[in-house]
């Protein structure tokens, strides 16, 4: 009975310690968490600012000023386009804490307007918008690569897409062998491409307090303002600004998401415009609107005619921002391949992992090869203007499916809920960048983006909701020779 009586007086003790230090310890544990909850908008907000900024600021702002002809519109152009960026911005995240599915504007189109609307946007986005962005980063990539070889005049097209075509390759490769490799080369890449920004706007800063404001007087003189001349300049000055609608994707990585997100995008998509205008300042404070149009690739030209002997800093990491970009949009859209596949809504060995790699690999390969050929007839002002109608249309449906659920769907949560006023607005302005350029210059390639969008119907009637049996008859031995050629098998399925 001693024993047990010391025993239990130890018991008593030890319990007794123990509370003493959880209570010595609690204030210390609440820091701690303070400081986390302090530190998670901040790699929000730096998630936004490396998704965004990529090849669009050393490539639109040539095509921004071509529409407007004239600095003061194209700088309220820049501006603008990042006002609509974060209200768009605002309204996914409602949509994505709202609907907790992956797939991007997918699972919105689905529970707003049905299976059809869905598959549109699935069909658009895996052989459209995707392979398209793709190849616009890697036309932009050539662009500078090859500028500094050939001083004075414009790289011949072919040595543009076969370096291009040469990059899809490369960054298709790596993704399929490694997705780690592929994270190592974003990581640095994203550095790299901070770098450049960093150095053109300070540059810019130190030329402006230095008097170099000579060409941003009379800086309306000349402009051309209609409605289709500012959608084209805002279709340029939005691909900037794409990714803006994959924010909502960082609610896994957010601590506390229906604070930090909303805090994130109020927060990080004003700062990559801050950084936007302040570069385009920067072209303008040694460029001409004149010699900028002229320009190539403008921020070579930048370089050459501020960092001399250094300019060749300037070509090098923009090569390594684009192809930051180029790797980033890879991953992901491979993903959505991967994704598409396993519905049902392409080939079932898309759907299929690597055994030794475990990366999607035939996705990955599938998006490469789209992207490679949409360089071959394409220029990158052309794609930009194809890619923007095209995504439009589906980003104007999005948001107009968070307007009808407000109604259809009163009872679900909304975490996060804007006001009305705000996807009202990105809807109206949807509308006019859709239709503002097929009434004001039309042209045969808006025609064919809505015939190829349309003929997802016939391809969901078919392959989808019929069902027809020879389908099965073709796609199995594709499927299983593609199997074997890639060693690729269907992901395990983990029950929770």
């Amino acid at each position: 009975m001693g024993e047990e009586s010391l025993k239990k007086r130890r018991g008593e003790d030890k319990g007794r310690e123990d509370r003493q230090s959880i209570q010595s310890h609690e204030p210390q544990t609440m820091n701690l968490q303070k400081q986390a909850n302090l530190l998670f908008p901040l790699c929000g907000i730096c998630m936004i600012v490396g998704t965004i900024i990529g090849s669009g600021i050393f490539v639109s702002p040539k095509s921004v000023l071509a529409n407007v002809e004239a600095v003061g519109p194209c700088l309220i152009v820049w501006a603008a386009c990042g006002v609509l960026a974060t209200l768009g911005a605002l309204c996914f995240a409602e949509l994505g804490t709202m609907i907790t599915k992956s797939g991007g504007e997918y699972p919105y189109l689905m529970e707003a307007f049905g299976p059809i609307p869905a598959f549109l946007f699935s069909w658009t986005s895996l052989l459209v918008t995707k392979p398209s962005s793709f190849a616009i980063i890697c036309l932009s990539f050539a662009e500078y690569a090859s500028a500094p070889f050939y001083p004075g005049c414009d790289p011949p097209q072919a040595v543009i897409k076969c370096l291009a075509a040469a990059a899809i390759v490369v960054i298709t490769i790596v993704n399929s062998l490694s997705v780690k490799l592929g994270s190592y080369l974003q990581n640095f890449l994203t550095a790299a491409k901070m770098i450049i920004v960093t150095i053109i706007i300070v540059s810019g800063i130190v030329l402006l307090a230095q008097g170099k404001t000579e060409n941003f007087k009379d800086s309306f003189k000349d402009s051309k303002i209609s409605v289709s001349s500012i959608s084209l300049a805002f279709y340029n000055g939005l691909w900037a600004y794409d990714g803006w609608n994959q924010l909502n994707y960082i609610t896994e990585e957010l601590k506390n998401p229906y604070r930090n997100l909303p805090l994130s995008i109020i927060i990080g998509i004003p700062l990559v415009t801050v950084c936007y205008v302040l570069i385009n300042i920067s072209y303008f404070t040694v460029m001409t609107s004149t010699e900028l149009l002229q320009s190539q690739a403008v921020a070579v030209t930048f370089g050459d005619r501020v960092l001399y002997p250094a300019s060749w800093i300037v070509p090098l990491f923009v090569v390594f921002s684009t192809l930051g970009s180029a790797n980033g949009t890879c991953f992901t859209a491979g993903r959505l391949v991967y994704v598409a596949g396993r519905e049902g809504h392409m080939l079932k060995v898309l759907s299929y992992i690597s055994v030794k790699r475990l990366t999607p690999a035939p996705a990955i390969i599938f998006y490469g090869a789209i992207a490679i050929i949409y360089i071959i007839p394409g220029d990158i002002d052309t794609l930009i203007n194809y890619f923007s109608f095209a995504v439009w249309i589906f980003y104007g449906l999005t948001v107009l499916a968070l307007i009808v659920m407000r109604f259809t769907r009163k009872n679900i949560q909304r975490p996060i809920k804007i006001p009305i006023i705000i996807p009202v607005i990105v809807t109206l302005v949807s509308i006019v960048l859709v239709l503002a350029p097929i009434i004001t210059a039309p042209e045969l390639a808006y025609l064919y983006c809505i015939l190829f969008i349309l003929s997802g119907l016939i391809v969901y009637a078919l392959f989808v909701h019929l069902k027809f049996d020879w389908q099965q008859k073709i796609s199995n031995p594709i499927t299983m020779h593609l199997q074997m050629l890639l060693e690729v098998v269907p992901e395990e399925e983990v029950n929770e």
